[in-house]
């Protein structure tokens, strides 16, 4: 038990640190697909030879990075369509706001439901807060007027309660302190943030604030700071004015269509058709904010559009590893060795591949192409170049190893080799080896 504890923690130390931490439908996969995925370890194993890595440590990081990037632009490139189908690549509908300072909004329904679904109109009169704490602000240099001991006290968050203990030791300023406790609290991963903000006359506070807003039924609080059944001394809880709550949170107030609604969030699926992200209040001087979903031409140019930023942005993402790389802009080299196979077609519709192989849009073209009566004929390109990058993000996400530095021992014997079912991944095991 113990062993796979420190297992986990480690990979989800990696998984917080490295990776990026959204999650989305298309993470989700069918028996047959995982039988594939396993199928294909067990294959890579068989046939890659033994190997040492140089700078574990760092070839862990980047092997997590690399992984977790290619999955990003895999999902991306699935949302856009759902499928590889070449039928409903690309055709994925867009939703559009009137006003994005107040409101924003995304489809996420299925593309065989945009013809049911409906425009809405939305007002909004408050938006969801987050609690916030603010204790009292003390001198900085003045020494804190409590004795030196082990002090504890007690923050409920989320039906949990959690222990924080730290030491007193005699002279400690009120800055020493309050510093101590903001790291204390920040670092703990409990749902909260913790700063320590300056005042007026050489003074501080702590503040501590929620990560949530709104509140659940039957609540009056997110989270709550108290000593009074700790376990060690305690009075620093009302030294510090920590229990003080300075802004009550609260639920998001709006109207669709004229209906009044809340939320716990300032972002919420509606209706199972729209993400929706509220950022202002409108005011009565303004027509209510429109929501609904734009033309199919409008739709396939942001699809288009958004399908270069998300291949830019993970090009973006290949040089940060540079180092660890067998070598330097291997896979760079790869992803713009497939862009340029396309350049010419890809320019006719407004997509132009830059000498670093990056994608720039040119939106007067594109809309132009989209619009045009050989469109089918023009976008054959860009999904034949989508499936191509689709089938990259794959193989980059099963063997990241594959663009690491490392030297290669002993290979196996060709045509003598055979799979081991109980020998897990060379670069999933990597990831442990350097501490074990």
């Amino acid at each position: 038990m113990a062993y796979n504890a420190i297992h986990d923690n480690i990979y989800n130390y990696y998984l917080t640190a490295y990776a990026p931490k959204n999650a989305g439908k298309y993470d989700a996969h069918k028996r047959s697909e995982l039988r594939g995925i396993y199928n294909s370890i067990i294959k890579l194993n068989k046939e890659s030879p033994l190997y040492l890595l140089h700078n574990r440590k760092e070839s862990a990081q980047s092997a997590m990075g690399l992984k977790e990037s290619a999955r990003e632009l895999h999902m991306e490139i699935a949302s856009l369509g759902g499928s590889l189908d070449s039928r409903e690549l690309l055709d994925r509908k867009v939703a559009y706001s009137s006003d994005e300072d107040m409101i924003t909004a995304k489809f996420v329904g299925a593309s065989s439901d945009t013809d049911a679904v409906p425009s809405l109109d939305m007002e909004v009169q408050s938006l969801a807060l987050s609690q916030i704490n603010l204790g009292n602000f003390l001198k900085n240099d003045a020494v804190i007027a409590l004795p030196p001991d082990t002090y504890s006290f007690d923050i409920g968050i989320n039906d949990m309660n959690y222990e924080f203990q730290f030491s007193i030791r005699p002279g400690e300023t009120n800055r020493n302190i309050l510093d101590r406790l903001g790291r204390l609290i920040g670092n703990s991963h409990i749902g909260l943030t913790a700063e320590v903000i300056e005042g007026e006359d050489d003074t501080s506070s702590l503040r501590i604030e929620s990560e949530a807003t709104g509140l659940k039924p039957g609540k009056s609080k997110i989270f709550s700071v108290s000593d009074d059944k700790t376990s060690k001394a305690s009075g620093m809880v009302a030294y510090l004015g920590a229990d003080y709550v300075s802004r009550e949170p609260a639920n998001a107030q709006f109207t669709i269509n004229g209906e009044s609604r809340e939320t716990m969030s300032n972002k919420f699926i509606l209706d199972k058709y729209y993400e929706i992200s509220l950022h202002g209040i409108t005011s009565e001087e303004h027509s209510p904010v429109r929501i609904g979903l734009k033309t199919d031409y409008e739709s396939l140019s942001d699809n288009v559009a958004q399908l270069a930023g998300s291949f830019n942005s993970f090009l973006s993402a290949v040089d940060q590893f540079k180092s660890s790389h067998s070598s330097p802009g291997r896979l760079r080299r790869e992803m713009s060795g497939i862009a340029s196979l396309y350049k010419d077609n890809l320019s006719g519709i407004g997509l132009n591949v830059q000498e670093d192989g990056s994608i720039d849009v040119n939106r007067e073209v594109l809309s132009k192409a989209v619009q045009s009566d050989s469109a089918d004929d023009k976008f054959q390109v860009i999904k034949n170049f989508t499936q191509q990058i689709f089938h990259k993000t794959d193989q980059i996400s099963l063997n990241p190893m594959e663009y690491l530095d490392k030297t290669v021992v002993a290979y196996k014997n060709p045509g003598h080799n055979f799979p081991n079912p109980y020998i897990s991944s060379n670069y999933t095991g990597m990831l442990f080896n350097y501490y074990c």
